[in-house]
């Protein structure tokens, strides 16, 4: 027999799976628009944005994750105060590669990652040897400063329970220039698709309804604050120490900017540097 918490789960992967299908769609059909408006009016684009998180967390997602379909009351707008200070002088520098670095890190190594935000400090043990590939990465992101004075641009309050980060533009469009392999997704603390308050993990462009999309990682990264019903499509590749928890738990308490549940954080949640340690 189910039991009303396991139907509680279910009912709250199908509800994202059917957001996801609908973000999908809508993307594509404003890609068709703008193709069709560029052929017309003969404008050449010269590049593109790499939207690095598909699915219930995206980038535009993975403005990651999850709009609740909610009519926001006047009491759900209110905003609370911003518990964080200000951010640290200094601009976020625009940097790209076109592959993916060599593996150099430690596979068998301890490897730590500190974000030092606005809002304190958010220590993250890293899975080197269950995702090597993906702390590769943020070894070498971080040693080139490129997540310095980023916002985290997402916090989700309604379903799932996540604050994604990692994106340079602030939007949820920007990433590093190249991709990462999805990997660890049958970690063993992944269990009956739920992501473990604690887990930090990877924001990709993977589309449930079609199965397209795996392997396309980029630098944006969620943290869960809460346990949340989320099918094994994000790499999980740290967790989150128990300082750094309460760190995310004041970011969550102050809401987000649109009272429905999927916004950008009301307290100004800005990585001042991100760095990567061997231990």
């Amino acid at each position: 027999m189910v039991s009303q918490e396991q139907r509680r789960r279910q009912l709250a992967r199908e509800k994202f799976l059917r957001q996801q299908q609908r973000r999908t769609q809508a993307r594509r059909k404003t890609r068709t628009r703008n193709a069709v408006i560029a052929s017309v009016l003969g404008v050449v684009l010269v590049g593109s944005l790499a939207l690095y998180t598909t699915g219930t967390l995206k980038g535009d997602d993975d403005k990651s994750n999850a709009g609740a379909e909610v009519t926001p009351s006047a009491e759900a707008t209110s905003k609370a105060p911003d518990p964080c200070d200000k951010p640290a002088k200094g601009d976020v520098e625009t940097m790209s590669w076109k592959k993916e670095p060599a593996v150099t890190i430690d596979k068998s190594a301890k490897y730590t990652m500190k974000l030092a935000t606005t809002c304190g400090d958010i220590d993250i043990d890293l899975k080197a040897s269950a995702a090597p590939h993906t702390v590769n990465s943020f070894d070498f992101l971080a040693g080139k400063g490129y997540f310095d004075h980023t916002s985290c641009h997402r916090l989700t309050t309604n379903g799932i329970y996540v604050l994604q980060c990692g994106d340079p533009t602030g939007q949820g469009t920007g990433g590093p220039g190249y991709t990462i392999p999805d990997e660890n997704l049958k970690d063993k603390s992944l269990k009956g698709d739920t992501y473990p308050k604690g887990t930090v993990a990877m924001a990709n462009q993977f589309d449930a309804s079609s199965g397209q999309g795996r392997d396309s990682g980029g630098s944006q990264f969620f943290l869960v604050y809460e346990d949340s019903p989320l099918p094994p499509n994000y790499t999980p590749f740290g967790t989150v120490s128990e300082a750094g928890m309460k760190v995310l738990e004041k970011i969550a308490a102050a809401g987000e900017n649109t009272g429905a549940g999927d916004g950008a954080p009301n307290a100004t949640v800005v990585i001042n540097k991100a760095t990567v340690s061997e231990s």
